[in-house]
């Protein structure tokens, strides 16, 4: 389900109207909303992708992100690029997709991510070795889209200047341009103290954060909502399905 601030509606309609919306807002005719369920049903996709779909709800979180092709992209804390990929399908040859990983992040994925780049469906991605608070290229701007998936709670206890970051992010988009972020939520009044225990985040917090930069939150998907999970355990293995939330943003026109 998606809850856009002025309304409350469900189903796959809905996310097929936000991408044609999307597609009008980044470009008009020439950007076209990909069929986001034969992207993730490509044969060609790993089976350690497909067990992770399983709890992405992936196709759902590219339409809810209005993914279109030739679309402009970034991608932050790309890790081994699952959602990389994901995002270069969609955007097509047309399209480009920065994947952002700082240097202590690749210290851990290792050769992860390089041996995905090597599939031909990442020939419109760029790998952008950066600190997470200076995260964009001088030469890169006019992007339509950021994502930021289950990582924004790993900043908050690393050494990154948060609103430099989320700053950096506002002016690398277009006018119009968004930010969708996804993460794992915690317990009201948790804040981001258990970002490094539990790896969650609360949302009003993160929200709080990001329009600080000059964003206005413009969308809510409840798709991966879990209201049975307490929220006091990490996300590793847990015992029923993580409650998570994914807010998109928008810089003003």
């Amino acid at each position: 389900m998606v809850r856009p601030i002025y309304r409350r509606a469900a189903g796959l309609f809905l996310f097929s109207a936000l991408a044609a919306s999307a597609a009008l807002a980044q470009g008009g005719a020439t950007n076209k909303a990909p069929d986001y369920e034969a992207i993730v049903a490509s044969p060609d996709r790993s089976d350690a992708d497909r067990q992770t779909d399983q709890r992405r709800e992936p196709a759902k979180m590219l339409a809810f992100a209005g993914v279109t092709t030739g679309m402009k992209v970034l991608d932050m804390e790309a890790n081994a690029g699952y959602s990389t990929e994901l995002l270069a399908r969609a955007v097509g040859p047309t399209g480009v997709v920065y994947a952002q990983d700082s240097a202590a992040v690749m210290e851990r994925v290792k050769d992860k991510f390089d041996i995905r780049a090597q599939k031909p469906e990442m020939k419109n991605v760029v790998h952008v070795i950066r600190d997470f608070d200076d995260p964009i290229p001088p030469d890169v701007s006019g992007l339509d889209l950021i994502t930021f998936f289950f990582a924004y709670h790993d900043v908050t206890y690393m050494p990154v200047d948060r609103a430099k970051m989320n700053q950096k992010m506002f002016a690398a988009l277009k006018p119009g341009g968004f930010l969708v972020i996804a993460d794992h939520a915690a317990k009201a009044g948790d804040g981001t103290t258990v970002s490094k225990t539990l790896h969650r985040i609360e949302e009003a917090t993160l929200r709080g954060e990001v329009e600080a930069a000059g964003f206005k939150l413009v969308a809510e998907g409840d798709f991966l909502h879990h209201p049975e999970d307490p929220r006091d355990v990490p996300v590793f293995h847990p015992q029923v399905p993580v409650d998570e939330f994914v807010l998109k943003f928008q810089k003003p026109q």
